[in-house]
């Protein structure tokens, strides 16, 4: 029953509507073009779609309708450049280098102009070894401008008819991720359960679900019709998305320390009914994210109140036979019935009028978004070696070029070019990390997928039957090609040997060509990218740290707000939050991209590891204390407390002053001053106090864990700009 969901699920999902958005607009003018005995103008019309619709990246319209008309510009401007040069292959090979490295610097803008600069780079290798009339030059320019219109039309014919569809189906894929999250949060149940390991795994979920709620942010807050739509779908994904952030908050909460837990209450059994009742969780919210995805009124599966019960009624029963400290269970219950409330206020919200529900964070959605307009003096302040986009730039343009003139004296094939250097296109990414795993994905794709053609082309030889796998291979292919790279070139291999047996080719030897220009482009992207101007993720790890911890720092303040009963601005808490979560997945991601480097590279893994798993740790608990106070109306916090947050805060801040190289934040005592009483014997005081108690110790720890971490990168980095003077 769960498989059939999760397959109805991605059908109904934003990558297969991608995928079929794609296909429409790309296969559609072959199919016409064939029948009407003009397949070569049905290609031309086809490749126009093809490159406007993979620069179709998600978010709001009026971004995309920019990106896909910026690609349309770039694309032209490049094929008459390119056609321009081609006579002269030194001419050809300078403006490659040129071009190059100008369309890989758009990454400085955003990853939508990175995409149409690629798309720029590829359009000029299409036709890099052509020779063209000045008539079949303007016949193309003409199909592809045809090409481009019709896949815009199509993309604005499905924003037409649905325009919240893309929100709604990226809310779900949102929603998802977080119960994925809380799942791998309930492991902590687990006596089994290796600690550190699921820390690590929680954070990589965590990057996940960062990336997903950014996306969703872009497509609701960046639309004034989003959030000023009085419309009952528009105004419920944008409470519904607010609602499940809170959530996530609530799924970070830590009360206690979880080792702490598994050994205090392994024995009485009561762990297993906890875990049990997360896990049911998880499957509300994914019952819940299905039936948002498939467009269905959401109704809820569970009833949770006898669950809840349930779980007090074990504690109790632990009280009563057992001496032990069970405020961190009820704690736990408590939080669990936040959860249940935040689920049971999504799905309620199908059933009011969601235009009369006022939230004071998305009156301010605009501050929750990140511009990104396009800014000529970010492209020059980026000209420099420390930039990690100038590397790339300078690394593409290079390998581009002397792979280029190294093919044309080996006299290789014109297909045989264009293979190799759209495999290092594809492959050769900013960072060493990605291009290594990119380069694998896209060998074991190109294989597995040649055998498959191989194998389809020798068994089924009826034609309308190989045009069918061949438009299916083509909608599968691009549905997954933002989700599963490998799976991606693995359909999309045999679609391109299908197409080239439809030539009279001979499809193996085409298909051994293809599968050696791919290991051959795949072998000079991986070795440039260990040689030339590499991006050492390990370099940048100091600079990650330091943000984080500053955004730990700027979280903190919040919570000391509600120590001192300061009046909190909901909109400037969630900013906080959100900042704490963004520089959290790049630290993450940072942390996941370095382990794929060379062993010499990787010398700090070991504190990097400590340092990601105390930062969770920390956030956690900060989180925790913040919703405790917040949601407390009898609660006292004692002097002690507040003297105990205080010593937290101000290691912070010393730790961030080590990093002399950055501007630290203000003095930390502007906000964390004063006294409070010394009543600190409400039952819920005393859990709070072991709360501060451990973040304090955590920001002890934390010094230890960053020490080595900055001292080594110091002395990384003097060498390198000692190798560099001289």
């Amino acid at each position: 029953m769960k498989q059939s969901k999760e397959i109805k699920s991605f059908f109904y999902g934003q990558y297969f509507a991608e995928g079929l958005r794609i296909t429409i607009g790309s296969i559609i003018p072959v199919l016409v073009c064939a029948l009407l005995d003009q397949l070569f103008v049905g290609t031309l019309i086809s490749l126009g779609a093809l490159l406007i619709g993979l620069s179709d990246t998600p978010g709001p319209p009026h971004h995309r309708r920019t990106g896909m008309l910026a690609c349309l510009g770039i694309c032209l401007f490049t094929f008459l450049l390119t056609i321009l040069v081609n006579s002269s292959f030194v001419m050809m090979g300078v403006v490659l280098a040129l071009v190059s490295f100008l369309y890989s610097m758009f990454g400085v803008f955003n990853a939508r102009a990175a995409t149409v600069g690629v798309m720029g780079i590829l359009m000029m290798l299409i036709h890099i070894e052509g020779e063209y009339t000045l008539k079949e030059e303007l016949q193309f320019i003409l199909f592809f401008i045809i090409g481009a219109v019709w896949y815009m039309i199509v993309s604005f014919s499905f924003n037409q008819i649905q325009p919240y569809r893309l929100a709604q189906q990226e809310l779900a894929e949102s929603i998802r991720h977080v119960a994925e999250f809380l799942r791998l949060r309930a492991n902590f149940y687990n006596v089994k359960t290796d600690h550190d390991q699921n820390y690590l795994k929680i954070i990589e979920k965590q990057i996940e679900v960062h990336k997903h709620q950014e996306n969703v942010r872009e497509l609701l807050f960046r639309s004034k019709r989003s959030v000023k739509d009085t419309t009952k779908l528009g105004r419920l994904l944008i409470l519904v998305f607010n609602d499940i952030v809170d959530l996530f908050e609530q799924t970070m909460t830590t009360y206690y320390d979880y080792d702490a837990i598994r050994k205090m209450f392994n024995d009485t059994g009561v762990l297993h009914h906890f875990r049990y009742v997360v896990v049911k969780l998880t499957h509300e919210l994914d019952h819940f994210a299905y039936q948002l995805n498939a467009n269905q009124m959401p109704r809820p599966m569970h009833d949770f109140t006898k669950d809840i019960e349930h779980l007090r009624f074990k504690v109790e029963q632990i009280d009563k036979n057992y001496d032990r400290n069970t405020i961190p269970l009820k704690k736990v219950i408590v939080n669990i019935r936040k959860m249940v409330t935040l689920i049971d206020n999504m799905y309620n919200y199908s059933q009011v009028n969601a235009s009369s529900i006022v939230k004071e964070e998305i009156d301010d959605a605009s501050k929750f978004i990140q511009t990104s307009h396009i800014d000529w003096k970010s492209f020059k302040s980026n000209l420099s070696r420390e930039s990690s986009i100038f590397r790339h730039a300078v690394r593409m343009a290079i390998v581009m070029t002397v792979s280029y003139f190294a093919m044309h004296f080996l006299h290789f094939s014109d297909k045989g070019s264009f293979w190799v250097l759209l495999t290092i296109l594809v492959i050769l990414k900013p960072g060493f990390g990605l291009t290594k795993e990119r380069n694998v994905q896209r060998l074991m794709g190109t294989v597995i997928g040649g055998i498959i053609g191989g194998v389809i082309l020798i068994t089924i030889h009826n034609q309308v039957a190989l045009f069918i796998l061949l438009i299916l291979f083509f909608l599968i292919a691009y549905s997954l090609f933002r989700i599963n790279y490998i799976l991606f070139v693995v359909f999309l291999t045999p679609y391109v040997l299908i197409m080239i047996s439809f030539t009279g080719v001979n499809t193996f030897e085409m298909a051994k060509e293809r599968i050696f220009d791919t290991f051959l482009g795949g072998m000079i992207a991986f070795l440039s990218s260990y040689i030339i101007f590499p991006n050492w993720e390990s370099t940048k790890i100091k600079e990650t740290i330091y943000k984080l911890l500053v955004a730990n720092f700027v979280y903190l303040e919040q919570v000391a707000k509600m120590f001192t009963d300061e009046a909190i601005n909901v909109t400037e808490y969630k900013l906080a939050r959100k900042e704490l979560y963004i520089a959290s997945a790049n630290m993450g991601s940072t942390f996941q991209r370095m382990l794929t480097e060379p062993k010499w590279r990787q010398k700090n893994t070991k504190d990097v590891n400590r340092f990601v798993i105390l930062n969770h740790i920390f956030f956690s608990y900060s989180a925790s204390l913040f919703t405790e106070i917040d949601k407390s109306s009898n609660l006292h916090i004692s002097n002690n407390q507040y003297d105990l947050l205080k010593r937290t805060a101000f290691n912070l801040y010393r730790l961030i002053q080590q990093f002399d190289e950055y501007e630290a934040p203000e003095d930390w005592t502007t906000n964390f001053q004063g006294s409070l009483d010394e009543d600190e014997n409400h039952e819920d005081s005393k859990l709070i106090t072991e709360q501060l108690q451990f973040l304090l110790k955590i920001s002890n720890d934390l010094p230890k864990a960053t020490e080595e971490v900055v001292k080594r990168d110091a002395i990384k980095y003097d060498k390198e700009m000692e190798a560099t003077h001289a």
